[in-house]
């Protein structure tokens, strides 16, 4: 099997991984498959080196690959995105719970009287 036909194996593996999104228990073991895959790939990439993959009778379908492994890609990272915002939603939410009153402890507007 030559290089290009690697890079396309690597390619189709990793978007057919890409699209069956798991849901929040599977995400860890997913997102480490996603890693490993796309480590593959690079080095299929570094085995073209300076291959010109534009007359190759490929081409095309490996430009299609790439963009929906672009695009499938895109939308992990939104969702992992998504999954930081709530979380860090959920950690305010939770201290102003654990301290109700730290937003008001300012120490400017403070008045002290010195009559006696």
């Amino acid at each position: 099997m030559g290089e290009v036909e690697q890079f396309l194996v690597a390619s189709e593996k990793l978007f057919s991984h890409l699209t069956n999104i798991p849901s929040e228990d599977e995400r860890t073991a997913y997102i480490e498959q996603i890693n490993h895959l796309l480590d593959v790939r690079e080095h299929s990439i570094q085995v073209l080196g300076n291959t010109d993959l534009s007359t190759h009778s490929l081409y095309d379908h490996l430009l299609e690959l790439d963009r929906g492994i672009n695009k499938s890609l895109k939308k992990v990272m939104d969702m992992v995105k998504g999954d930081l915002k709530d979380l860090q939603q959920k950690k305010r939410h939770e201290s102003s719970y654990s301290n109700p009153y730290a937003a008001t402890q300012a120490i400017d507007g403070m008045y002290f009287d010195n009559k006696k």
